[in-house]
């Protein structure tokens, strides 16, 4: 199955850009473990990262057709929420709550017209606590409700929907404030691996069953 995932830093997580099927092609996050996972029990997977930082709901959009619709995946992972709310936190520059919504669907439907075919998750964004959050903390508590947008669209499009929120939640209580992503935001490689188990699980149960 070719498979591609699609965001921000956090899908991004530092890959080289300029290959794709080597190892830092993958950068350094829950991309790279899930890959691993996939390959080791299915090696005739193709996978792709495509995730690019500081991305917004805006940018994904934009890219859309290079980065997804040419390669023509039959299976896309979209993580994208978090700088909606950070980019407009600290730079005034981010995508209110009614665009976010409006832009992701038309995303989607445009998508599914061009690969009917294709299967989607659309994986839950998520905030935790961390340096670049505490002292705007209520404000960043916004990603929640984009996250209720994601999983209103997956629902509203027959999509799958993968939360990840409390799981991240739960490894934080468990282990430290600072475990899943010492910022609030980028995943540590712990962080990265719950990521990467949630997504791994899912797509075993729901896409490979």
């Amino acid at each position: 199955m070719k498979i591609l995932f699609y965001g921000d830093s956090i899908t991004d997580a530092g890959r080289n850009r300029e290959v794709d099927f080597q190892e830092d092609s993958y950068g350094g996050g829950y991309v790279k473990e899930a890959k691993n996972e996939l390959l080791a029990k299915n090696p005739e997977h193709v996978i792709y990262n495509r995730g690019i930082s500081g991305d917004r709901i805006v940018d994904i959009y934009a890219r859309i057709k290079k980065d997804v619709w040419n390669l023509e995946p039959e299976f896309l992972s979209i993580l994208i929420g978090v700088n909606d709310v950070w980019h407009e936190i600290e730079f005034q520059n981010g995508v209110e709550l009614e665009r976010f919504e409006r832009l992701y669907r038309m995303l989607l439907q445009d998508t599914l017209e061009k690969l009917a075919n294709l299967k989607i998750v659309l994986c839950e964004p998520f905030i935790l606590h961390g340096t670049a959050t505490d002292e705007k903390w209520e404000r960043f508590l916004e990603v929640k409700e984009y996250a209720k947008v994601a999983k209103k669209l997956a629902n509203e499009l027959g999509l799958y929907f993968l939360p990840l929120q409390d799981a991240l939640d739960k490894a934080a209580a468990e282990n430290g404030l600072n475990y899943c992503a010492a910022d609030g935001v980028h995943p540590s490689p712990e962080g990265a691996k719950v990521i990467a188990n949630e997504w791994t699980k899912f797509f075993h149960e729901q896409i490979e069953k």
